[in-house]
């Protein structure tokens, strides 16, 4: 995974994060998808509406770079 330094993250709109009104978890590429769905569950301070959004953007890049999710909702992430 690229490594994003401040200047690189403060530049990415708000719609390349996975929370964009928390600017959590970026979804630029592959292995930034993989690594929201893999801390997914460590965002702290957001909605059940906030994370199933933030789902649906994680599903939607994952989608776009080719990354295979076995979830279908974040619910089950950890659930195998």
């Amino acid at each position: 995974m690229a490594k994003l330094d401040q200047d690189e993250r403060e530049s990415l709109s708000d719609s390349r994060f996975a929370f964009p009104k928390e600017r959590k978890e970026p979804i630029e590429d592959a292995a930034h998808v993989r690594a929201a769905i893999a801390r997914f569950d460590q965002v702290e301070g957001v909605t059940d509406d906030e994370r199933d959004a933030a789902w649906r953007r994680i599903l939607a890049a994952a989608k776009k770079f080719g990354v295979d999710v076995q979830e279908e909702d974040w619910r089950d992430l950890g659930r195998r």
